[in-house]
């Protein structure tokens, strides 16, 4: 395991804390990704060396750090957000890891069913809860002062790493206590992560779904992709999910992109991860 430290600054200071990579051979989808591993100022610091941190899995990691990583060079802003969350005492101290997506494979492991569009005969995305529960998170967990419990565990995604993420915390129930899911593709595989949201009987204790009116730029589609997040939404407040623990934003001409998931971010990492 390789593993680089570099400051994620924008400016001359160490204000926004400290970014480490490491390269993950997945012997659950058999290749390599780099984890980003986003430490929160005064990690290091000697009085806090016995201090455990919650901790944010990300899907997409190449996008939520740093813009020459990320796609169409704009990323979330993930360490300046929530270094300043943290200077303003909105949310503790919190760990981010980012977890890169495997570039061409990246659609199949994101899909746990087959799907007709984007056409995907042969998904590996049921793997995905094994990859990151008992890969990533133990690596993790060994490498860093993580706290236990759903509480200090977080996970979230955009898109079709929204997905996974749903489909994540419905497969292994009782493991994460936070959940992000911006602009989730839940139109894909004829709906099924809809069908299965249904079923569940565990969830995090927040969850958090941003959604743009303009996503894919065609209204009919616009209005199809709202609904069903608003569907997902029903189904989460039937199952007991009030105001306390669930956050819908439904933001007025955003778009499916990177900007528009870094605009909301602040606001979903306080919801989530404030105490």
């Amino acid at each position: 395991m390789r593993e680089i430290t570099q400051k994620l600054s924008r400016t001359d200071s160490d204000e926004f804390g400290e970014l480490r990579f490491h390269e993950h051979a997945s012997r659950v989808f058999k290749n390599t990704r780099q984890l980003r591993v986003w430490l929160p100022p005064g990690y290091s610091s000697p009085e806090n060396e016995g201090r455990r941190y919650p901790v944010f899995y990300l899907n997409d990691g190449q996008n939520i750090f740093q813009p020459e990583t990320s796609f169409a060079g704009v990323d979330w802003h993930v360490g300046e957000t929530l270094s300043r969350l943290i200077q303003e005492s909105v949310i503790p101290p919190v760990i981010a890891v980012g977890i890169d997506n495997a570039t061409v494979e990246r659609i199949r492991e994101f899909l746990p069913y087959k799907s007709i569009y984007p056409p995907v005969p042969k998904p590996l995305g049921k793997h995905y809860p094994e990859f990151l529960i008992d890969e990533v998170m133990p690596f993790i967990s060994r490498t860093y002062r993580v706290a236990r419990g759903m509480k200090n565990t977080g996970l979230g995604g955009s898109s079709l790493g929204a997905l996974i993420s749903l489909h994540t915390v419905i497969a292994r129930p009782g493991i994460f206590g936070r959940l992000l899911l911006e602009s989730p593709s839940l139109f894909v595989s004829n709906k099924q992560l809809l069908k299965d949201s249904r079923a569940a009987a565990t969830w995090p204790q927040r969850i958090f779904i941003g959604v743009g009116t303009r996503e894919s730029g065609k209204p009919d589609r616009d209005q199809r992709i709202v609904d069903d997040v608003r569907a997902l939404a029903h189904t989460l407040h039937l199952a007991g999910l009030r105001e306390k623990r669930l956050r819908l934003w439904v933001q007025e001409g955003a778009t499916h992109c990177e900007a528009a998931w870094a605009e909301r971010f602040a606001e979903a990492a306080a919801f989530l991860f404030s105490e």
